[in-house]
């Protein structure tokens, strides 16, 4: 990892928004530090904001749309001191994400490519991670889901 990643990924107070439509997530597809990969709306939290306004804010910036925060979900403690909340966000119906923008990145070719629905079989299990720790399991449904799961192993087995 180099170091301009440990510091933007452990240095700074982080807030995502974990919103959830017909048992489908709200998700990013970003290309970040030479990888691909899905996560959720979210990003630094400001001087004088509160991790609940940070959220929203992201959430506003990166897909368009205005949510309310339903209830808090995790606090991680990372590295050096910073933590990273999430919170089950709730939008109108009548309001469809569309790819935002990110202020704090200037170049020609942005890490943000789009925002989508997505339901837990469309998401990789890399992926998924990140949303266990960010406390999908409890939000309504997503227990549920796990449970019907069985008990195969898929975890990739060693080449």
């Amino acid at each position: 990892m180099q170091d301009t990643e440990k510091e933007y990924v452990y240095l700074r107070n982080r807030s995502v928004a974990i919103v959830v439509r017909d048992k489908k997530i709200l998700m990013e597809r970003v290309f970040y530090f030479g990888r691909e990969f899905f996560t959720v709306p979210g990003g630094g939290i400001e001087d004088g904001e509160t991790p609940e306004q940070a959220a929203l804010r992201e959430l506003k910036e990166e897909c368009g749309v205005d949510g309310t925060i339903l209830r808090p979900l995790t606090v991680q403690y990372k590295l050096e001191g910073s933590a990273e909340y999430s919170f089950e966000v709730s939008i109108p119906k009548d309001q469809e994400p569309i790819t935002g923008y990110d202020p704090e990145e200037t170049s020609d070719n942005p890490p943000l490519k789009e925002v989508l629905w997505m339901s837990l079989d469309e998401i990789s299990e890399k992926d998924r991670a990140f949303l266990w720790a960010y406390g999908l399991m409890s939000v309504d449904g997503f227990f549920e889901e796990i449970k019907s799961w069985g008990n195969t192993i898929s975890y990739p087995s060693p080449e």
